[in-house]
Formats: C-alpha cells, structure tokens, sequence
C-alpha cells in the first residue's frame, strides 16, 4: 500500500487497537495467479512474540485450500471510516480529496484443528456476545448447533508485515482542519459523521497528549 509520510502509522499498538475495533475484514490470496478474496469477521491473537489473525470460512468455499500452499503471503485488509473532501472547504485553492484509515496486514496462513477452532469460536462469541442477556457463549449452544463447526475451516495467518494509513487532513492547517471537522458533521451521512468524530478526537490529543 502506498502511504505518504504525512499518513503513515508506525505505532504497533495502535494498529493492533484499529483492528480490535475495525474487525470485519477482506482476505486476499491468490489461485494460479488470480487474486481472490473474502470478507470476514477476525480475531487477533498473540502467541509468546507472535500476532495472529484467526478466522473460519465456509467449508465450501475454496479459497482455504488457498491457505495450505506453503509460504505463500496472505493479506489481510482493515478499514475504518471514509468520507469525500471538498476543497471548498479549505481557505486556499486546491482539489478535493478522500479521508480514510486502512490497515494492511501481510502473513503465511495455516489450518486450525477441530480445538483450535473451537477456541477461536469460544473468543469470537465473547467478544460479541457478552453484552447480551442471554448471550449465545459457545457452552450455551446446544450439540446440534456446535456440529455446524463441520461445515467451516479455522485459519490463522502469523503476522509477518503490517502497514498502515491514516488519512484524516494531518498536511491541513489547524484553521483548514477545524473547517473540514464542521462540514463532514453537516454532511448528513454516517461515514462523514464517524470521520469527523475521529478528526476532532485526534485533535484533542493533540492538543492535550
């Protein structure tokens, strides 16, 4: 991924936290040189001094024999929110632009066995679940259900590269800055709304670190 030095995230933990918060993500690997890719909720793991991200596919889908292909590089893409730029909204001429954060992550996938698996399903419900009343923790779900874990595969990719980019107007002044915050929240949308929210969030810490 192309980032410009003004955009670019180099703080581990704040990527990892990106993703924690941004997990509904696309893997990308290739068959006979066609790139194929599906969407996925994920989770992010760490094992001693490794990070993995974790995830299962549908066993008829065939992009996890995609997985088994030694040494081959998995990416895996993240995205928070978007919003278009008017360059009407700067005091001086210049073009309109897009606001974005996205996070790239490279690594070698491998297949999860059956407790693996049941694990990484254990920690999905979890975290999306516990909330809840009532809440659908895997020990909650009756026999019947947990045999449905037939019909999908495990995965986990070893985090090898990770880039990442955060576009939200850092090359703006502070008076041009202010201004794109003012108008994405009249917007009307919720994209513009949520970068907004992360624009004007960024500038209190940056003010107040």
């Amino acid at each position: 991924m192309f980032i410009p030095k003004h955009f670019k995230v180099t703080n581990v933990e704040e990527i990892w936290d990106f993703v924690q918060e941004n997990s509904f993500g696309t893997v990308v690997t290739t068959e006979q040189g066609k790139p194929i890719a599906t969407h996925l909720p994920l989770g992010l793991n760490k094992i001693g001094d490794d990070y993995y991200i974790t995830g299962h596919i549908a066993y008829a889908n065939p992009q996890w024999k995609t997985f088994e292909v030694a040494n081959e590089n998995v990416l895996v893409m993240f995205q928070g929110p978007h919003a278009y730029i008017s360059s009407s909204w700067y005091k001086h001429e210049n073009v309109p632009t897009w606001n974005y954060q996205a996070v790239h992550v490279y690594g070698t996938a491998s297949i999860m066995s059956e407790q693996e698996l049941e694990e990484d399903l254990m920690l999905l419900l979890q975290k999306y679940e516990r909330h809840r009343n009532n809440a659908a923790f895997w020990e909650n779900l009756s026999p019947k259900a947990k045999k449905q874990i037939k019909g999908i595969v495990g995965f986990k990719i070893k985090v090898g590269e990770i880039q990442a980019a955060y576009k939200l107007s850092q090359n703006r002044n502070e008076t041009d800055y202010i201004n794109i915050i003012d108008n994405l929240q009249n917007e009307g949308n919720p994209n513009s709304k949520q970068m907004a929210e992360l624009m004007e969030k960024r500038l209190k810490n940056h003010i107040n670190p």
